[in-house]
């Protein structure tokens, strides 16, 4: 029996979830000490960062070959600006953040870069390369949620956000998109899944540092 090919994708980029799962960030917010003033500029920055992925959802819905990944990858673009964007609020307001002027926030270096390499591998790539670019997004916050879930956290807020990652219905949102993955796989000649091996590899980077991001208060150098 042949591996899946979402399974060759994650060997290739196993140690950069090593790496993340060893962040000071992570240690921060299972053990209460991640000052809160970096969870809200990690929030305000994923809030930004969402309105970017969903619409690289969106692209890759548009470019899918069958009715199954359109409607798939176009509900779950839908569905992070209605969901998520409620996630996100009510921490904002817990935090004493008014979600309005949240939006009015400056992208950080690493949310530009991240969305921009998103929104142009999904809008000028094949639909394989877009589902390798977003996956790891789907795929690296569960696994990290499911970790996070099971250390859990001392601080409520802290812990809201653990919950919604690490638990079943997030999972099965993330289990549509593997298999959706899969199905990909043997249809790929050589130089297109090498290209998605790139493209997974790159995002899954990008995710250690959205993370590393929030934990420094990146700002702009000049």
């Amino acid at each position: 029996m042949t591996d899946r090919f979402t399974d060759e994708l994650w060997r290739g980029s196993a140690d950069i979830y090593g790496a993340i799962l060893a962040h000071p960030f992570f240690a921060g917010l299972t053990d209460g000490s991640l000052e809160q003033d970096a969870f809200v500029f990690y929030v305000v920055q994923d809030a930004i960062y969402l309105r970017g992925y969903a619409q690289a959802l969106a692209a890759v819905a548009s470019h899918a070959p069958d009715t199954a990944g359109t409607e798939m990858f176009a509900r779950h673009a839908a569905e992070i600006v209605t969901v998520e964007r409620t996630l996100h609020d009510s921490l904002l307001a817990d935090l004493g953040i008014d979600p309005a002027s949240a939006d009015e926030a400056e992208p950080s270096p690493t949310t530009l870069a991240y969305v921009s390499y998103l929104l142009a591998t999904t809008r000028g790539g094949s639909y394989a390369e877009g589902a390798g670019a977003v996956l790891p997004c789907y795929w690296i916050y569960w696994e990290v949620g499911k970790e996070l879930l099971r250390r859990g956290s001392p601080n409520p807020r802290y812990q809201q956000w653990i919950g919604t990652y690490g638990g079943e219905e997030y999972g099965d949102t993330v289990r549509e998109v593997i298999a959706v993955t899969d199905q990909l796989g043997p249809g790929l000649k050589a130089a297109e899944r090498a290209l998605v091996h790139q493209h997974f590899r790159t995002t899954s980077r990008y995710e250690w540092m959205f993370w590393d991001m929030g934990y420094r208060q990146e700002g702009w150098p000049v």
